[in-house]
């Protein structure tokens, strides 16, 4: 039983990598990572395909029967179409959605079938999720942070710039298009470890019978700085905002993160 505890945390950790990859791909348009990416959810699309047969062929049954087999079956079903799409067609918009929703029903599974057939290991697989989801989060507060220097260097470096001042300071301070292009990148990875770690909350939330998260202020906050970074990286992208205007908004977004983190949190249900 322990050995597949073990399983269903590989398997969600390699799933967590190739989401984050395929987001790296999604906005840099990076071949490479892609396809570190795809191999990742091949891994994964195996594992699935062997727990598959194994359930089909072993124990005669096919997973339809319960809402729980059907979702482990729904998972394969949309992992499967994402290499598909992955492989044939260049949507790189599609294949990430599909498995940004494919990781939510395979978690929904994991810990569902943790609980009612690992015993101990399962309740101790929910609360493991649950400090997953915290470091997680943090990490990603982690990466916003270090984004949110370097906009603050920028906008620093782009005053002594415009002012003719402090020439001897600035080559400490670095290139702007550097600290600009470092900050961005920053933020890329920032995005996808908050959308899992606010996953990861909401399955557990689900799974343990947690009262209230939804409208538990923490929550809305955690899901409206991600929006805000969002935003970010659409300014970014498709508006072509660079250089200062996405300093000051970086800056801005930081400081709502604190606001969650800090203030929101002392007002929360269940959070610290």
């Amino acid at each position: 039983m322990m050995e597949l505890k073990w399983l269903y945390e590989f398997i969600l950790i390699i799933y967590g990598l190739s989401l984050i990859g395929y987001f790296i791909d999604f906005i840099q348009d990076n071949r490479r990572v892609n396809r570190i990416a795809f191999w990742l959810l091949s891994m994964v699309w195996i594992i699935q395909t062997v727990f598959l047969l194994y359930e089909v062929f072993i124990k005669n049954n096919f997973p339809i029967i319960t809402l729980n087999d059907s979702l482990f079956l729904y998972a394969w079903v949309l992992v499967t179409i994402s290499l598909l799409a992955n492989k044939f067609f260049a949507v790189h918009f599609i294949v990430f959605f599909t498995n940004v929703f494919s990781f939510f029903i395979l978690l929904l599974y994991l810990l569902l079938n943790a609980q009612e057939n690992l015993d101990t290991h399962g309740v101790q697989l929910v609360h493991e999720i649950l400090v997953t989801h915290i470091a997680i989060a943090i990490v990603s507060y982690g990466f916003f942070t270090f984004s949110f220097l370097l906009s603050f260097m920028y906008i620093i470096q782009y005053q002594l710039l415009k002012r003719k001042k402090g020439f001897k300071w600035m080559w400490r301070f670095g290139d702007l298009n550097r600290l600009d292009a470092y900050s961005f990148k920053s933020v890329t990875i920032g995005v996808p470890l908050l959308l899992i770690a606010i996953i990861l909350g909401v399955v557990w939330a689900y799974v343990s019978n947690a009262e209230f998260y939804w409208l538990d202020l923490k929550t809305i906050g955690s899901f409206f700085v991600l929006g805000v970074y969002i935003v970010y990286l659409i300014l970014r992208l498709i508006n072509n905002y660079k250089g200062k205007a996405t300093a000051m908004y970086n800056t801005a977004a930081f400081l709502l993160l604190l606001i969650n983190f800090f203030l929101f949190s002392t007002l929360s249900n269940f959070h610290f």
